[in-house]
């Protein structure tokens, strides 16, 4: 199977154009998305017509799929699938409350947080509702050496929704919430196959740093923030029909943009991949 593989932005994400996944992709196909989803974080396979079941099989070929979290937001016919729908969404002062608002990781309150995230895009508005990346291991790159010997060795604890969070997460029961785990996490962590290292930041789910007092933690996590959501670490994705996009939740952040007119649907499937315990990185002298 032919395809064009072209970068989108200097810093990452990539389109992939000229394949079919509902056709099977050998080794080879496989392992150059892989390593294309790797290299550049994010990737964007253009023109796709997936069922369900389908958008699963494409989601294997990247790894296994993660048991969804959100029982109220998958397909009956088929729980491994996850949805994403403008209908389930409150309207507040004219506008909608999106899940995702504000640069984030996911579920990085998991002792092994989803190692990625995919969407398949089946209704989408006249315009408006694009999903937004930044690259956080250059972000991590351009740290002045000051600030990298700070942070170096910090962790934060991530919970479900942090006390200080201006995010709010989707309503859960107690026994919903008694069963979401916590999580201390490396604020630099190493990325397990290219081994670049990137700051590891969700400032709706964590709950300061260890060892530090609350407002010396959360200054410093503010700081870090701003510094990684600086357009020149974004990629922007404007939404087409068919358009699949996975991300690698080990090197970018993200967010959904609630810009869209309420009445029109937007409809996505999506699917998390397991990942594993994340691993603190530390700088090698020179």
């Amino acid at each position: 199977m032919t395809y064009t593989l072209k970068p989108l932005t200097p810093v990452l994400a990539a389109e992939v154009t000229g394949i079919d996944l509902t056709e099977p992709a050998g080794p080879a196909l496989r392992k150059a998305l892989y390593d294309a989803w790797i290299e550049h974080a994010v990737l964007v396979i253009r023109d796709q017509r997936l069922t369900a079941p389908q958008f699963a099989d494409a989601a294997r070929l990247f790894g296994d799929i993660l048991v969804q979290q959100l029982k109220q937001f998958v397909l009956p016919d088929y729980p491994e699938v996850g949805t994403i729908s403008s209908r389930d969404l409150p309207i507040r002062d004219g506008r909608l409350h999106v899940r995702g608002e504000e640069f984030h990781t996911d579920h990085s309150n998991y002792p092994a947080p989803p190692k990625a995230t995919m969407l398949y895009a089946i209704n989408l508005p006249d315009r408006g509702g694009d999903t937004q990346f930044v690259d956080v291991r250059a972000a991590y790159d351009d740290l002045d050496e000051a600030t990298r010997r700070a942070i170096a060795g910090l962790h934060s604890r991530h919970v479900y929704e942090s006390s200080r969070s201006t995010r709010k997460m989707a309503e859960l029961t107690p026994e919903q919430r008694a069963a979401i785990p916590q999580a201390l996490q490396p604020l630099v962590i190493r990325h397990p196959e290219n081994g670049r290292p990137a700051l590891y930041l969700n400032t709706g789910r964590m709950e300061g740093i260890a060892g530090m007092p609350d407002d010396a933690a959360h200054a410093l996590i503010a700081r870090l923030f701003a510094h990684a959501t600086q357009p020149r670490y974004e990629y922007r994705h404007q939404w087409k029909p068919g358009d699949l996009v996975i991300w690698d939740n080990r090197s970018v952040m993200h967010q959904a943009n609630a810009d869209y007119d309420p009445t029109q649907l937007r409809y996505l499937y999506r699917i998390m991949l397991q990942g594993a315990p994340l691993q603190a990185y530390e700088e090698v002298p020179a």
